[in-house]
């Protein structure tokens, strides 16, 4: 318990060294929740078991390729977290308002973010509606590209400025 309870104190140590108090840490820590709650809703769909139309084969299908997809979201979450602490070097932040950079560029930085963030929750919204037999598979891997859409389109607006190939 008390090993848990250091490890998690410390972790709130480099989270704030690394991305600050302001709009990076938060946009990261949006992100992680979304891909949190997405994995609870997987774990739903696999105790949920097959819906009303669909045979246990076929129930099987759709959580491995949900696995397939929290696999490929989970991955991102480095992504985001070297994105928002790149954002939290060029321009800290420790409130609420997103430090322009050169020419507003982090600005977007910061939008493509949240939207990730955004649509990483609907992802979960998709899923969870997968569970109830009330969505399919193939909405949830849709929002899930778009997710991934964002988080490029992040990292290609941080680098592109950074590297000053306006």
């Amino acid at each position: 318990m008390l090993k848990g309870l250091f490890g998690a104190s410390r972790q709130t140590k480099l989270d704030d060294a690394e991305l600050g108090k302001g709009v990076w840490r938060r946009a990261h820590d949006r992100f992680r929740r979304g891909l949190d709650r997405f994995h609870q809703m997987l774990e739903g769909l696999e105790a949920a078991g097959p819906a009303p139309h669909q045979s246990e084969a076929q129930a099987a299908e759709t959580y491995q390729a949900m696995v397939v997809v929290a696999n490929n979201l989970a991955d991102l979450l480095p992504v985001v977290r070297d994105i928002a602490t790149a954002g939290q070097t060029a321009g800290p932040s420790e409130g609420m308002e997103i430090p322009p950079g050169t020419g507003g560029y982090l600005n977007d930085v910061h939008r493509e973010l949240s939207r990730a963030g955004n649509a990483l929750a609907a992802t979960a919204e998709a899923i969870a509606l997968v569970r109830l037999g009330a969505g399919e598979s193939v909405g949830v891997e849709r929002k899930a590209a778009i997710v991934v859409q964002h988080v490029n389109r992040a990292g290609e607006l941080l680098h592109k400025t950074s590297s000053g190939n306006e």
